[in-house]
């Protein structure tokens, strides 16, 4: 399902987003720079395309080959997502949170033939070129005077009128998005012009995106959300999108309400964030057509406060590997079955399968596997990983369900199920259950080693107020079985998040995943 029957053909049209999309819209706004107030016309997003397909090919940079970009949101990643279409080049945004040795590794996978860096993270990135075995890679620096090893970024002093453009397939790769790992070095999914295509008719399609919606973009841009969620799919469409350098609740509020959104789609965190924030009781949210949570089990409570502003939420599913836009909800959909992720969108095949790969009947847990012609391609450089991730299906390693009525629901990763004196225990109800607590802002139940039981959940709870193990498990009795109650507690400030505010629960086990006191 995933190969279309003409992908490997090449067309003109492929590479073309910018130009075709200016030609039907030009004097429409496409981006809204939020951090300068600068908006840019579909027209002039495709001038500037042009300057930068010419910058990059003044640099060598031909069909095939890979440019990698450290930055912040900033229009000139949007210029080289248009660019690298016209001159056949795949982009390879990286995270500007990554330390040096990480970067340096990145850089080496993917062999990349220029790489973009904003100026302020000028230093580490000359650190990681300098550890790599590419020292003559071609480094043009972003916003502030080239200095150094870095030439300057001068794609504005180019020619903007139209370049000749390469044809190029479906099949043909036109992303390489890492995924979010926390250990190791991440993969890159490899997505191809076809996949990232498919993405954009599934969300338009199955979200009922408008020619006229605007979104803020609360996703980094080396992320599968940045690019994936809104901001193609809206770009195919000719809506608007807008970026900011940073992502604070206040700001997003702001941008709602000053630029008129009518899609949100944002990690649960943001949105409980945004909720919390002063400014939240008087923010008008009218524009909202929709919002979406993503990356993680948005909480009940963060529901309801959407809810009680009049604003429909739901919970969306993706991940690097396939999509990332699975999963939609009907139109006039229960609220009840607000805390799934909906049924799978037009072009979506989903089941759920146990271990030997066999189709579960409704009702039962076991793994999500995903089927669709946007599904990535394959892991850059891995083939033993491709091999047990990639093929007729995408095994996702998230343990799902799905009711008698079509709806799926996500119990949790395969790797974080935990076994309790035989039974099995899945944290994210056993999460649900405790942020429920008046007490508790956010939850994570981790597994820790136990004598008796073999392994036993340990509650982390985000709370601004004392609570007791006694309590919560008191409160919690009645709640869920007794043998998912947490044997231990731990109250911290905050619980660590990774790069795009979601959960890091590798960090989170990592330093609270102790032996039980008995």
């Amino acid at each position: 399902m995933r190969v279309h029957e003409h992908s490997n053909r090449p067309y003109g049209w492929v590479g073309q987003l910018s130009e075709r999309r200016a030609r039907l819209t030009p004097g429409r706004v496409g981006l809204v720079d939020a951090t300068t107030g600068r908006e840019y016309t579909y027209a002039e997003l495709d001038r500037r395309a042009n300057r930068t397909a010419r910058l990059l090919r003044a640099h060598g940079v031909g069909a095939g080959d890979r440019v990698a970009v450290v930055s912040r949101n900033r229009p000139e990643l949007v210029d080289l997502y248009f660019a690298t279409a016209k001159v056949g080049a795949v982009l390879a945004p990286l995270s500007h949170r990554l330390a040096p040795p990480a970067l340096a590794a990145l850089l080496a996978d993917t062999e990349a033939s220029a790489l973009v860096v904003e100026e302020p993270f000028a230093g580490d990135s000359q650190t990681a070129v300098a550890e790599g075995p590419a020292t003559e890679l071609p480094m043009l620096l972003l916003g502030g005077e080239s200095t150094g090893e870095f030439e300057p970024y001068d794609a504005d002093r180019r020619d903007e009128t139209p370049v000749e453009t390469v044809d190029r397939a479906l099949s043909d790769p036109h992303l390489f998005l890492h995924t979010g790992g926390s250990t190791g070095l991440p993969k890159q999914v490899v997505q191809t012009y076809g996949g990232v295509l498919w993405n954009g008719f599934n969300t338009i399609l199955s979200w009922g995106l408008r020619p006229d919606d605007t979104t803020p973009m609360v996703f980094p841009l080396f992320h599968t959300g940045g690019w994936n969620v809104l901001t193609v799919p809206l770009f195919q469409l000719g809506g608007t999108v807008v970026i900011s350098r940073e992502v604070e609740p206040g700001r997003v509020l702001d941008l709602v309400e000053s630029r008129a959104a009518s899609v949100l789609v944002a990690v649960p965190a943001v949105l409980r964030f945004m909720t919390e924030h002063e400014r939240w009781p008087e923010t008008d949210l009218s524009s909202l057509r929709f919002v979406k949570s993503g990356g993680g089990p948005c909480r009940e409570g963060v529901i309801e406060a959407w809810s009680e502003r009049g604003v429909t939420i739901s919970q969306g599913y993706g991940l690097t590997e396939c999509g990332p836009n699975n999963f939609a909800m009907p139109e006039g959909f229960p609220r009840e079955r607000t805390d799934t992720i909906g049924v799978p969108g037009l072009f979506v095949d989903a089941r759920v399968v146990d271990d030997d790969g066999q189709e579960l009947p409704p009702g039962e847990i076991g793994e999500l596997e995903l089927a669709s012609p946007h599904a990535g391609d394959r892991y850059w450089h891995n083939e033993t990983e491709t091999a047990e991730t990639f093929g007729d299906w995408v095994s996702t390693g998230d343990l799902a369900s799905v009711d008698e009525a079509g709806y799926f629901s996500i119990e949790g990763r395969k790797k974080n199920m935990f076994v309790s004196g035989g039974e099995n225990v899945f944290p994210p109800e056993v999460e649900n259950a405790i942020t429920d607590h008046p007490a508790v802002d956010e939850a994570v139940l981790v597994p820790v080693p136990d004598e008796q039981w073999g392994e036993v959940g340990k509650a982390v709870v985000e709370s601004d107020d004392p609570l007791e193990l006694s309590e919560l498990r008191g409160f919690l009795d009645g709640r869920i079985a007794r043998y998912k109650l947490p044997r231990t507690l731990e109250v911290v400030d905050e619980i660590p998040t990774s790069g795009v505010s979601k959960i890091d629960r590798t960090a989170v086990r990592e330093r609270f995943a102790e032996e039980t006191d008995r």
